[in-house]
């Protein structure tokens, strides 16, 4: 069954047939049953996509993550695909992976189903080579595109990002008041975030010192055991530490493992402390310290910037979201650290 078979069995036109599936009020309400009940009998569904060319809108938003099994961004795509529902749209989701030929790939197929905008959650969209962005860019012609987490300068392009270089500064610097003196930094990728996140430790480590000693900055696997393993070689090899940053969670739990393979005491002999309050930081024991950079406060604010874009309002390129660091175990914090949260 199609269109025309209703528009026949009814005895009215395509384009009322049309107008009654794209909700126009201009149909007699005498017109609209009759046609409702014709695509009943005859069991026609319209095609989404045919509507959404009559409607000029499809009413539905590309997301993209590269990895959903990752905490955050799997948090960030179920409150994104909510707050979306909540608002009257559907939502295509791509799990694209890191490489950027099928980062672009994917993009494109979503543009061709006519969406009316796309969301890409974490700074690892953004190559740092930066002619390798000009495949967001292109798309930002057609739709307007959401950052999660990473910062685009350009037109039609709206980001809503933390402040992870103040947040990781924060933390690294009350470690230093804490009375730390050898503090290492392990981190993933050098996405957007994980440079701003570098840039605070740095920051806080040069209040302290004239230099930053290389050494204690460290490239992990996304991996728990694997930076267990990655840490019992820095030991071995004779580097002393008696703190940890890292840029996530996980990376923090590997710390706990070395720890504790180690025989050391956390946090009397070391503090850690991880990033994004994942729920790995209160399943692990003793449960983490770690930066909570609001996914879900993140998710909404963009999911809310869009609605106004595509409501026709003004909007900020940028949106920056304060942290917060939630204290647990892997601290000590005495009460005149805490008193400067």
């Amino acid at each position: 069954m199609n269109i025309y078979d209703v528009a026949d069995k009814a005895g009215v036109s395509i384009a009322t047939v049309s107008r009654v599936i794209n909700g126009n009020q201009n149909v007699s309400e005498k017109t609209k049953e009759k046609v409702l009940s014709i695509m009943k009998e005859l069991g026609y569904t319209p095609n989404v996509f045919a509507r959404g060319l009559g409607l000029n809108t499809m009413n539905t938003v590309g997301i993209m993550c590269t990895d959903s099994s990752d905490p955050f961004l799997a948090n960030a795509v179920y409150y994104i695909e909510q707050e979306l529902r909540k608002n009257g749209y559907d939502s295509f989701l791509c799990c694209t992976g890191y490489e950027l030929k099928n980062k672009q790939n994917y993009l494109n197929l979503l543009l061709s189903k006519r969406i009316d905008a796309v969301i890409l959650i974490g700074s690892s969209y953004l190559e740092s080579n930066v002619k390798d962005n000009s495949y967001i860019m292109e798309a930002a012609k057609e739709v307007p595109v959401m950052l999660i987490n990473g910062y685009l300068n350009k037109p039609n392009i709206y980001c809503t990002l933390c402040d992870d270089q103040q947040a990781t500064y924060n933390a690294t610097s009350l470690l230093l008041k804490e009375g730390r003196k050898n503090i290492l930094y392990l981190y993933t990728t050098k996405s957007y975030s994980g440079i701003q996140k570098m840039k605070g430790y740095k920051e806080a480590i040069l209040t302290k010192q004239s230099t930053i000693d290389e050494v204690y900055i460290q490239s992990c696997p996304n991996n728990i055991e694997k930076v267990k393993d990655r840490l019992l070689k820095l030991s071995e090899d004779g580097l002393v530490f008696d703190g940890i940053v890292t840029s996530e969670d996980l990376l923090a739990v590997g710390s706990l493992k070395y720890a504790k393979t180690k025989g050391i005491s956390v946090p009397e002999e070391l503090s850690i402390i991880g990033y994004n309050n994942s729920i790995l930081a209160s399943c692990c024991e003793p449960e983490l310290t770690s930066v909570d950079n609001h996914v879900e406060t993140l998710s909404l604010t963009t999911v809310g910037t869009l609605m106004r874009v595509l409501s026709g309002n003004t909007v900020p390129n940028r949106t920056v979201i304060s942290t917060d660091l939630i204290i647990r175990n892997t601290t000590n914090f005495s009460n005149d650290i805490r008193s400067l949260l």
